[in-house]
C-alpha cells in the first residue's frame, strides 16, 4: 500500500529520494517523509502530512544537508490517522535507527507493550514504530544481525528499509508478503517498492523474495535468508522504457493509459497469436509462461477464478468466455471471501488468480489455500517477479507496462484479453470448439486494436456527454449477460475517481429493487450493443424512460432503433457479442475520467485509495 525508496551511493541522497518517491505516490499519499545521515552520521528526519508536495515545501523551508545515504516513504494509512507524527520514517528512542515500512505488523500491540516495559518511548500510533524500537533493543553492534532477529519476531506482511547512525554506509532491506526490489547502479544502489521509482536511474534489478533481506553499500549488494544464509544474486533487466512511467504530454496518467490500450492489446496478440500462413492453418496459440502441459489442462474438471476489484470484474467476464469456449464450469470469487468458505477444490481444479501487481494480499492467500488442496494455479499478472507469479504453476503476463493511475484501465483490458486467449487455448486442448470457429475468433481478436482506436476517436462526443451529466448525484449502470460485468466495472470507475455513488446491476434485476432509485435526478448508463439480449435491454431502457430517468446508452454503431429511447448515445463498432466487453468498457472509462475532471478531482490519486493492496 505504501511506497518505499532507499539510496546509498556517492551522490546527494535527498533529491534522488524525493524525485523517486514522487513516482511511488500512487501507492499512498496520506503523508510522506525522508530520513538520512549527514557527514557526521547524525540521523535527520523530516516528514509531513499530505502529499509529497507538502514535504517538498518543508524541505525548502528547512533544507537537508548533503548525504550519500537515506530512506524515504509515502504512506497509505492503516494504523493511526494521517498526521506528521504517524508519517515515516520512524526512529528508536535514542534516534539512532530509522525505519520505513510497507505492510501491517499483526502482533504490534503485543510487541509495543513489551518494548514499553523495556523503556522504549513511542511517539506515534503506528505499527511501524515497533520495528525501529525492536531493532534497537536487539542491536549489539551488528545491524544486520539485529534486523535478522527482529524479522523473526514480527508477524504480518512487511517490506522495510533501515539505516543507522552507527553504520553510515549501510542500507538494509527485508520483506515478507510486501513487494521490494533492489536497483543496481554504478557505485550506488537502491531499494524501492516498485520499478518506476528507479527506472530513470537503472534497469538492473533484483526482485527480493519473501523471507529475504539485503545489505546494500555503494559498491556491494548481498542477499540473505532470515536465518543468515547467503543467497546467490539473480539480476533481471527491466524491459519497459522510462517514458512508459511518464505522462508524455497527457494531462493525467489515467488518460494516457486509456489511450495506450490499443498498443498493449496489439503487443499481446502479436506475442500469443499464430503468425504466417502455416501457423494460421494450425491456429495454435503460444502462451508464454503457461508451463502446465496440454494433457494436464485437458484433465481439468472445474475452474475457480479469484481476484479483487477491477481484476474481479475481468474474472467475471472470463467466466462467460471460459464457459462458452472451454465448456468448463467456472466459479468466480472475490479473493477476500474465498479463503473464508470451505471451497470445493481438488487436483482436478484449475485456479486462475488475477492481479495487476501480483502482490494483492487476499489473492495470494487464496492461491495458497488452493494449492494446499491440490489445485493447479495460473496467474494473470502484469508485474514480473511478483509474489503471485512465484507461487503459481503457470504465469500469463499481460505486459501492459507500468500503470500509474490508481483507477485501473489498460490493466483491465489486458486481463480481459488474456482470458480470451486462455479460453481459446483450453478450447484447443479440449477440442470443445470447431477449428473453423477458432480461426474466426483469432481473426476477430486481431481486429480489436483497430476498433479501440475507432472508439477513442469518439472522445469529443464522450466529453460532451460526461460534462452534461457530471451534476447528477447518483448513477446506475445496467448490462446483461457478458456485459453485466462491464456495468460493474463502469460503476467502479466512476466511484473511484469522481466520488459519485454508482451501482452496477444486471439489467434483469432492475425490477427487483434498483428501479426504486430511478427519477429525474439519477443518470442511468445502459450497455445495449447488438446481442441476443438486445431486445430485453430495450425493454429495460423503456422502463427507465417511463420513470423520467436520464439515459445514456452504449450502442452498436449504426443502430437506428436505439436513439428514440435514449437521451445520449455513444457508439462502438460492431463486434461479435462474445468480444463486446473489450469495446464497451472504453466509453465507460472515458465517462468516469471526464466527469472527475469536470468536478475538479485528483484523477490519478483519488482519495483513500492506493494502487496495490498488499494488506488484508
Amino acid at each position: 500500500m505504501c511506497g518505499i525508496i532507499g539510496y546509498v551511493g556517492t551522490r546527494d541522497a535527498s533529491p534522488i529520494l524525493i524525485e523517486s518517491l514522487k513516482k511511488l505516490e500512487y501507492r499512498g499519499y496520506d503523508s510522506s517523509g525522508i530520513g538520512l545521515l549527514d557527514h557526521q552520521s547524525h540521523l535527520i528526519v523530516r516528514k509531513s502530512k499530505g502529499k509529497i508536495k507538502n514535504l517538498e515545501e518543508l524541505l525548502r523551508a528547512r533544507p537537508l544537508p548533503f548525504s550519500n545515504i537515506g530512506i524515504s516513504h509515502t504512506r497509505w494509512a492503516t494504523h493511526g490517522l494521517p498526521c506528521d507524527e504517524n508519517a515515516h520514517p520512524h526512529t528508536d528512542s535514542a534516534h539512532h535507527i530509522a525505519v520505513v515500512h510497507n505492510g501491517i505488523i499483526e502482533n504490534y500491540a503485543e510487541l509495543r507493550e513489551k518494548l514499553k516495559k523495556q523503556g522504549c518511548r513511542f511517539l506515534s500510533q503506528t505499527d511501524t514504530e515497533v520495528i525501529a524500537h525492536l531493532i534497537s533493543v536487539l542491536y549489539k553492534g551488528d545491524l544486520k544481525l539485529a534486523v535478522q532477529k527482529a524479522m523473526a519476531r514480527l508477524k504480518g506482511a512487511f517490506a522495510i528499509g533501515v539505516i543507522s547512525k552507527d553504520h553510515p554506509d549501510m542500507l538494509i532491506a527485508a520483506r515478507v508478503g510486501s513487494p521490494l526490489i533492489i536497483g543496481l547502479g554504478d557505485k550506488e544502489n537502491y531499494i524501492a517498492s516498485d520499478v518506476p521509482a528507479i527506472l530513470d536511474r537503472t534497469r538492473r534489478v533484483i526482485y527480493l523474495k519473501d523471507g529475504q533481506m539485503a545489505v546494500l553499500s555503494k559498491g556491494r549488494v548481498e542477499v540473505f535468508t532470515f536465518d543468515g544464509k547467503k543467497v546467490r544474486l539473480k539480476v533481471d533487466t527491466v524491459s519497459f522504457t522510462v517514458g512508459s512511467a511518464q505522462k508524455e504530454g497527457y494531462d493525467h496518467f489515467m488518460l494516457k493509459e486509456i489511450h495506450e490500450q490499443p498498443a498493449v492489446i496489439a503487443a499481446m496478440l502479436k506475442t500469443c497469436l499464430p503468425a504466417g500462413r502455416a501457423a494460421h492453418q494450425s491456429g495454435k496459440l503460444k502462451l508464454e509462461g503457461l508451463t502446465i502441459s496440454d494433457k494436464a489442462l485437458a484433465s481439468i474438471k472445474k475452474i475457480t477464478v479469484v481476484a479483487c476489484g477491477t481484476a474481479y470484474h475481468a474474472g467475471l467476464v472470463g467466466k462467460y468466455v471460459l464457459e462458452a469456449l472451454a465448456r468448463l464450469s467456472v466459479e468466480v470469487d472475490t479473493s477476500s471471501e474465498f479463503r473464508y468458505r470451505n471451497a470445493i477444490i481438488d487436483k482436478h481444479t484449475l485456479m486462475v488468480a488475477v492481479s495487476q501487481s501480483g502482490e494483492t494480499a487476499d489473492t495470494l492467500a487464496a492461491v495458497r489455500e488452493a494449492r494446499a488442496k491440490g489445485a493447479k494455479v495460473i496467474s494473470i499478472c502484469n508485474v514480473i517477479g511478483s509474489s503471485l507469479t512465484r507461487e503459481s504453476d503457470g504465469v500469463l503476463y499481460t505486459h501492459a507496462g507500468p500503470e500509474i493511475g490508481v483507477a485501473s484501465t489498460k490493466a483491465y483490458t489486458a486481463q480481459l484479453m488474456m482470458f480470451y486467449l486462455l479460453s481459446l487455448k483450453l478450447a484447443q486442448v479440449r477440442h470443445s470448439v470447431p477449428v473453423r470457429q477458432q480461426r474466426k475468433l483469432i481473426k476477430d481478436l486481431q481486429s480489436i486494436p483497430k476498433l479501440y482506436r475507432e472508439v477513442l476517436k469518439t472522445k469529443t462526443t464522450i466529453v460532451k456527454i460526461a460534462q452534461a451529466n457530471s451534476h447528477f448525484g447518483c448513477f446506475l449502470y445496467l448490462g446483461r449477460n457478458i456485459n453485466y460485468p462491464t456495468a460493474l466495472e463502469g460503476a467502479l470507475k466512476l466511484k473511484e475517481i469522481s466520488y459519485i455513488p454508482a451501482e452496477g446491476y444486471a439489467a434483469g434485476e432492475m425490477k427487483h429493487g434498483p428501479i426504486a432509485l430511478i427519477d429525474e435526478y439519477r443518470a442511468v448508463i445502459c450497455i445495449a450493443v447488438r446481442s441476443h439480449v438486445y431486445e430485453k435491454m430495450i425493454s429495460n431502457i423503456q422502463e427507465i424512460r417511463a420513470r423520467k430517468g436520464n439515459v445514456i446508452v452504449v450502442a452498436t454503431r449504426g443502430d437506428r432503433q436505439i436513439a428514440p429511447h435514449a437521451d445520449y448515445v455513444i457508439e462502438v463498432p460492431f463486434v461479435d457479442e462474445l468480444l463486446s466487453p473489450l469495446l464497451t468498457v472504453i466509453p465507460l472509462q472515458l465517462i468516469a475520467y471526464y466527469i472527475a475532471v469536470k468536478r475538479g478531482n485528483d484523477v490519478d490519486q483519488p482519495r483513500n485509495l492506493a494502487k496495490s493492496v498488499t494488506v488484508e
